[in-house]
């Protein structure tokens, strides 16, 4: 086993990553940036080293550095979280190459399934269903236009080095079609180096069904079953679940399968999750593999006891799996929001500050994975994830009525954040009969709306009041208010109300 691991990441998931060391006994040392020096993960590591300046490329996305760092502290391995170099194979081989160990998949792996093309080149060849579409990028527009022909509107525009949402376009019809490839194509050189972009057959109204995966290097895979992740804004997750409402026997026998398939076919070790879309007739078709430890992983570790991120440490140390697909069930239900420093009542601005208060929930069946404590400083160089709110419950409507409770007694204060939007969600009636799916929100309500998705629901209203009295422009002299009583302020809701 690993004496020392790096981390290369910062909030929330440096922690997390943090603490699975410190489980198995292993030092972890953390890396941070100039806009980082004072945050919780490097005060939690025990061993922290500075690695450049705050804009992303000069430190977390810096390979030297990165690699320097864990040199200098005599580290064995490297853990990259998610985002930033988690998924750059060029990083892998960087690592591999000066004798220290990347605790995820192999850079060969990470490369075949990062390219679009490819992976779904690969998955057609192994028989793991994939929507109607191009198997290479589009040259031309003429090429465009022939094969949109072919397979009628709408359409999906995407990147073929693509993630996050970035270098998709959906065009209806053939007035947006060329405007739309440009669009594509630019915004992928601008975001991938990578201006190619391909051509699928848009599903409308589908689910968003993910598998977690797990293999060792002796040749084991095994499937933690799904989530359920509909609920996006721009094509960005804010709600998942596991298991998912949407799946029965006969789909999740079927989807796990092709799960381990896909993930045998680019011989992948460590975690990793497969992305389907499912229809309204419960067709399933490959999206793509996140070659990395995911955002909302803490779902399914509630429902089957597996610990993913420590699973992940001891593979990379050349161990087998602790445990064999026999051994695995699902226990309960669990539903995770993330929590964003972000206006969702003003076209989702990023928000950004000291947070001058802060207070978080618990209890059974509670867990929140935080990047922040009372002081720290949001900068506006990363990504706006503050938090992960985590609850599990016997079924589906107990993990849900739980969140509800935990949501409304957090307190953050200093900042604006989208608890709000994610109380809203958890109450309406879609959400709860499980009629939902990717384009929920969106035909919810405008992007623009400041607020406009949630008028006319009292209910509502009176649970964003009393959390919105932690997030205008006076809470800090709310804060020495002795009476408790707060006057709250938007561009929708003027209310005053004894909290």
């Amino acid at each position: 086993m690993f004496k020392k691991i790096l981390i290369a990441n910062r909030g929330e998931i440096a922690i997390r990553i943090i603490r699975a060391c410190k489980d198995l006994g292993i030092q972890p040392v953390a890396v941070y940036s100039d806009a980082d020096k004072n945050s919780l993960h490097v005060r939690l590591a025990g061993e922290a080293i500075h690695i450049g300046a705050s804009q992303s490329k000069d430190s977390y996305l810096n390979f030297e550095q990165i690699v320097d760092a864990a040199k200098i502290s005599n580290c064995e391995a490297i853990h990259p979280g998610y985002g930033f170099l988690s998924e750059n194979p060029d990083f892998i081989k960087y690592v591999c190459d000066r004798d220290l160990v990347f605790i995820g998949p192999s850079a060969d792996s990470v490369r075949l399934m990062g390219n679009k093309a490819s992976a779904r080149d690969l998955m057609i060849k192994h028989n793991v269903p994939v929507v109607p579409g191009t198997k290479d990028p589009i040259q031309s527009k003429d090429e465009l236009k022939s094969i949109v022909n072919s397979i009628g509107y709408p359409i999906l525009l995407k990147a073929t080095s693509g993630g996050g949402g970035k270098g998709m376009r959906v065009v209806h019809d053939e007035s947006e079609l060329y405007s739309s490839f440009e669009m594509a194509q630019s915004e992928a050189e601008k975001s991938f180096k990578d201006k190619n972009v391909y051509v699928e057959k848009y599903l409308t109204n589908p689910k968003h069904i993910e598998i977690q995966i797990i293999a060792d290097h002796f040749g084991n895979y095994v499937h933690l079953f799904e989530r359920e992740c509909s609920i996006q804004r721009r094509h960005q997750k804010i709600i998942e679940e596991a298991p998912s409402p949407t799946v029965d026997d006969e789909l999740r026998k079927k989807i796990t399968l092709s799960a381990i398939q896909a993930a045998k076919a680019c011989n992948y070790t460590n975690a990793g999750t497969i992305e389907f879309l499912v229809d309204s007739d419960k067709n399933f078709y490959f999206l793509e593999m996140n070659t990395r430890v995911q955002v909302e992983h803490p779902v399914t570790e509630f429902i089957t006891g597996i610990d993913i991120v420590r699973e992940q440490i001891k593979i990379a140390a050349g161990e087998k799996l602790s445990f064999t697909q026999d051994q695995l069930k699902i226990n309960g239900s669990s539903i995770e929001v993330r929590i964003y420093a972000e206006d969702p009542f003003n076209n989702f601005m990023p928000s950004f500050g000291k947070i001058s208060h802060y207070r978080v929930s618990g209890g059974f069946g509670v867990r929140i994975d935080s990047g922040i404590d009372m002081g720290s400083e949001v900068p506006i160089y990363y990504d706006p994830i503050l938090a992960k709110v985590v609850t599990w419950g016997i079924n589906r409507n107990e993990a849900i009525a739980r969140m509800e409770r935990v949501l409304r007694e957090i307190q953050i204060v200093g900042l604006v954040t989208n608890i709000p939007l994610c109380l809203w969600i958890l109450n309406e009636p879609e959400f709860i009969e499980n009629k939902f799916d990717t384009q929920y929100l969106s035909n919810k309500f405008q992007e623009n709306g400041n607020g406009h998705w949630i008028k006319g629901d009292e209910k509502i209203l009176d649970l964003v009041s009393k959390t919105i009295s932690y997030c205008n422009s006076k809470r800090n002299s709310a804060q020495k208010n002795t009476s408790n009583s707060f006057t709250v302020k938007s561009n929708w809701i003027k209310r005053r109300f004894e909290d």
